[in-house]
């Protein structure tokens, strides 16, 4: 689930970034993302919580609208994973496309899948909707965008067939014209052995797995601009806010509204020395009242909830914490969800 979003001085810090934000940093993935999308390619963006990969979707979706391309968005958290069973999950999914696609008004879906349930199984009639029904209303080519791809980990029932279908709807631009307009981006917190475990049936070894990586100082123009003159020696200080957070996106547009909160263009520059006793009094000391939009304390549950890997992981952390650290020890920034 998407956590809250805090946005002052045109700083946002979690959630979603709007298409014409000014603090969207472009990075690499963006140029990858958006020209193998473009290509056809199946893609993939699977990393840790925020990373940035539900802007970079949306900045991406922009972009391929903007050629033409049609571009379809599936939220599995909307779909829930709580009892649900496969024909309310298949379903769930059918009326997310058609409502992305705007074809509301064309397709009475619903009676549409009623209709075939004697015959055909969910996941057969999800197929054939798409062959029979978007690909023949949709001319254009189509990108199905499905984020929070890690929900399947948590349903009462195997999503492998439904990771096979995608490699099937691949192998089928061989015979059928139709099917070379169709493309998936999958995204989410998951790694791909995570999310098949039948790997003779993954669509991963198809597809064009994207790195998203944390922001680097040469990238991070629009948060210097942001600042607006107000920050004495800029290059300085965004330089400081990277050694802290290794270019994590929700941290260091964080870092960055907290220079302005605390008035710290009113000095000529920055030392390390002052700029870590910001961090230390606001992020580090008190971390659990400060923390806001949550961050922090989602990773420490994550590290915790399971107690047979609480042990191994909190021996591993004790081994880090012992080491020798580096100047500026990095913040913790995420990790996988398990």
């Amino acid at each position: 689930m998407m956590k809250e979003s805090s946005v002052s001085d045109g700083y946002q810090i979690g959630g979603s970034l709007p298409a014409d934000a000014s603090c969207y940093v472009t990075r690499q993935a963006d140029s990858d993302f958006y020209k193998n999308l473009k290509a056809g390619e199946f893609c993939y963006v699977l990393n840790s919580r925020q990373m940035g990969k539900s802007s970079l979707r949306v900045r991406a979706m922009r972009r391929l609208q903007a050629e033409g391309i049609v571009c379809a968005f599936i939220d599995l958290t909307g779909i829930g994973k709580e009892d649900v069973t496969p024909e309310k999950w298949y379903a769930g999914m059918i009326n997310s496309l058609v409502s992305s696609c705007q074809l509301s008004n064309k397709i009475n879906w619903r009676n549409w899948w009623r209709d075939r349930r004697d015959l055909l199984s969910p996941l057969q009639r999800f197929s054939l909707f798409i062959e029979e029904v978007i690909l023949i209303e949709i001319t254009q080519n189509l990108v199905i965008f499905i984020d929070e791809i890690d929900r399947v980990l948590s349903m009462n029932f195997s999503a492998d067939e439904f990771f096979a279908l995608i490699r099937w709807f691949y192998n089928q631009r061989v015979d059928n014209p139709l099917y070379r307009r169709l493309t998936f981006a999958l995204l989410g917190v998951a790694t791909p052995s995570d999310l098949i475990a039948d790997k003779t049936q993954t669509p991963f070894n198809i597809g064009k797995a994207i790195n998203l990586a944390g922001f680097k100082l040469d990238e991070v123009q629009p948060l210097i601009d942001g600042w607006q003159g107000r920050v004495a020696n800029p290059e300085n200080v965004i330089a400081e806010i990277l050694d802290w957070t290794g270019g994590q996106p929700f941290l260091t547009q964080k870092l960055c509204k907290l220079v302005l909160e605390n008035k710290l263009n009113q000095v000529t520059s920055i030392g390390t020395e002052g700029f870590e006793g910001l961090v230390r009094w606001r992020v580090v000391e008190n971390w659990e009242s400060q923390d806001e939009p949550e961050h922090l304390k989602t990773i420490r549950d994550r590290l915790l909830r399971n107690q047979q890997k609480a042990g191994q992981l909190l021996g591993l952390y004790q081994q880090i914490l012992a080491s020798a650290p580096p100047p500026n020890p990095p913040l913790v920034t995420g990790g996988w969800e398990g």
